[in-house]
């Protein structure tokens, strides 16, 4: 017995190599930003390999990454897990896509979190005092790229650092979500909590959760047009949505657009 792929579908996987072979640096500077978030700066090629989808790298990445030595290291261990070593910092990569918002439209990126200042009644505060008001503990913004394993757990800025952490992941995603799980893998390396969910919850401006508490998904609002689409699509994207269109197709013939 013998199985075989039609010559279309030979022709789609071509297709499909070549959108991975075009993107390779970017996603080669998507893992360098990854690790760069990380609280030791290395990741387990198998968290990395476990997630790829997500980030567009291609099966083969483990392999891939002999070729940049100038960006990664990895490191065999005592019970024989690999590890991915950042080699080299690169500044111009530690700028999130937040603080790149926040260079184009202050106004926007200050709207993204909000960090509410707990205060008496007594204070008959407007509505423009209480937005000033949380701007002190809102501002500044704590970079995903700073160490936050140096950070009180339980503190403001320690929060602050985990919910950029968390944006700045969803940004480096080819659909600007991830689920639970995605994101709960790299716990140790993100210096997250087991509070992730109900942090979240109290960011609504910036994060939309769908689901279940154990089985929820974390979306980006502002990549979303407000018919729920993504905005900006990744190459990859765009040939996963033809590839869902042609496996929804009953028949092929004359008729069809293939």
């Amino acid at each position: 017995m013998w199985f075989g792929f039609t010559d279309f579908m030979e022709e789609l996987l071509l297709e499909e190599q070549a959108i991975m072979d075009s993107m390779e640096i970017d996603r080669v500077n998507k893992v360098r930003k990854l690790l760069m978030m990380s609280a030791n700066k290395r990741i387990p090629l198998s968290k990395i390999h476990h997630c790829r989808r997500l980030f567009g790298i291609p099966d083969d990445f483990r392999d891939r990454v002999g070729k940049y030595p100038n960006y990664f290291k990895t490191v065999v261990e005592s019970d024989g897990k690999r590890i991915l070593e950042l080699v080299n910092w690169d500044p111009l990569l530690a700028v999130s896509a937040l603080e790149s918002e926040f260079m184009v439209d202050e106004d926007r990126a200050k709207r993204a979190f909000k960090f509410p200042v707990k205060h008496g009644k007594d204070l008959d505060l407007d509505v423009d005092d209480r937005r000033k008001l949380n701007l002190l503990n809102t501002l500044p913004l704590v970079s995903p790229y700073s160490d936050g394993s140096k950070l009180d757990v339980w503190t403001l800025e320690a929060e602050k650092h985990r919910v950029g952490v968390i944006h700045e992941f969803l940004n480096l995603t080819l659909e600007k979500r991830a689920s639970i799980h995605h994101i709960v893998e790299f716990k140790e390396e993100f210096s997250l909590t087991k509070h992730t969910y109900h942090m979240l919850l109290k960011q609504p401006r910036t994060f939309y959760l769908a689901g279940t508490e154990m089985n929820w998904v974390v979306f980006l609002k502002d990549a979303y047009d407000e018919n729920g689409v993504l905005i900006k699509k990744d190459p990859q994207v765009l040939f996963d949505e033809k590839l869902y269109k042609y496996a929804q197709m009953q028949e092929t013939g004359p008729s069809s657009d293939i």
